[in-house]
This record gives structure tokens, sequence and C-alpha cells, in this order.
């Protein structure tokens, strides 16, 4: 990694910031222009003006960039993400998660919140053709409510969204995420959607 910048507007900083990152430079878009480069580690704040601008810039130069956000949504993520940022994380998240960040960002990896994860998992799910065309040869596994869970997971709804549909507490939604991704071989969400979505084998 070349260097970590934090670009800020005005005075703006967080000692969380420098603590992750003691080598990281704090600066403005203005002197950002001239030294934003290729493997550079970028954490970019959405209070800067015309920041989804500078993102699509500077991943177009080969910068990793992360986008700092002090009231996370969906809209405001998926901006982030379609501008070619890899990362998309609360401002005021702590030190372990801001570096758990830059190592997965850094390698090729993708950070984004959980809810904006759903969201982007029930895509995917949708789009290769949603829980008619689902596995049933997988689901058969499950019992009745880890279906539901499963389908609904899939379907990009979060663990609070669940618990709400099925009237159940969200404990008891963790704990049947745990038991389908046991029974179905799959370590998330994304992978769930992948095992859900694989077409069944059909013997001639």
């Amino acid at each position: 990694m070349e260097k970590t910048l934090f670009v800020v507007r005005g005075e703006e900083t967080l000692p969380r910031w420098q603590a992750a990152f003691p080598e990281g430079e704090r600066c403005t878009a203005e002197q950002a222009q001239s030294c934003v480069q290729r493997g550079c580690l970028v954490w970019v704040s959405e209070r800067v003006e015309a920041w989804p601008t500078l993102v699509r810039r500077w991943s177009q130069r080969g910068a990793v960039i992360v986008v700092l956000s002090y009231r996370p949504h969906q809209a405001q993520g998926l901006e982030a993400l379609e501008a070619g940022a890899r990362g998309y994380v609360h401002a005021l998240a702590n030190i372990e998660v801001l570096r758990q960040v830059a190592t997965v960002v850094i390698h090729q990896g993708l950070w984004v919140g959980p809810e904006l994860l759903s969201r982007v998992v029930g895509s995917g799910f949708r789009a290769l053709g949603g829980a008619p065309w689902a596995n049933q040869e997988w689901l058969e596994r499950l019992t009745e409510r880890e279906h539901a869970v499963a389908l609904a997971v899939a379907d990009g709804q979060s663990n609070k969204e669940v618990a709400r549909r099925l009237e159940i507490s969200d404990r008891t939604v963790k704990s049947h995420l745990s038991a389908i991704f046991r029974k179905l071989e799959v370590r998330d969400r994304m992978q769930l959607v992948l095992r859900l979505s694989q077409s069944e084998t059909v013997d001639s």
C-alpha cells in the first residue's frame, strides 16, 4: 500500500482515525488531487463536497476508496459502491473495525454494513430467479421455519425484518441462520443465495 489518506472537509478529523492509522495523512479534496495514485488507501468523508465524483475519479486511477459516513443508509451506500468505492463504513466506527475494513478492501474485498449487504444479496437472489427458482433439494434439508427464514434472508431482509415478519425474536432468527448455514454448508448470506440459486441436478 503506497499511502493512507483521509480526505476531509476543513478541519474535520477524529482521534480514532489517527489511532487506527498513525501513518495516515489528513488532507482536503484539493490537496488530494495531486497525491492520490494507484495503490493508495483513501478514506473519503461524506462531508466532502461532490464526494461521489471524487470517488469515481480516484478509483479510476487505481486508488482503493472507502467512504466514511456519519449517518449510513442504503441509498448513500449504493451510491458509494456505484462510484467505485470498495468500502462504506460508519465514520465513528471503532479502531479495530477501521483496521478490518482496510485489510478487506486492500485484498480486493468489499466492505459494507449489514443492512446494505442484505439489500445487495436480495437483489442478486431476485436476479437469479428468486424463491420460485430456489433449489428445492437444498431447502428440503431445512425445517419449515428454517425454510421461511432462509428465503426471507436470501430475498434481502435483515434479521430484524425477518423477526417482525415471522413474529419471532432477533435471537431466534440468528439461531435459525446458524442452523441454515450449517445444513446448507455455507458461511454467509451471499453464499446462501448462491446455494439456493444452484440448478438442481437432473438425471438423464
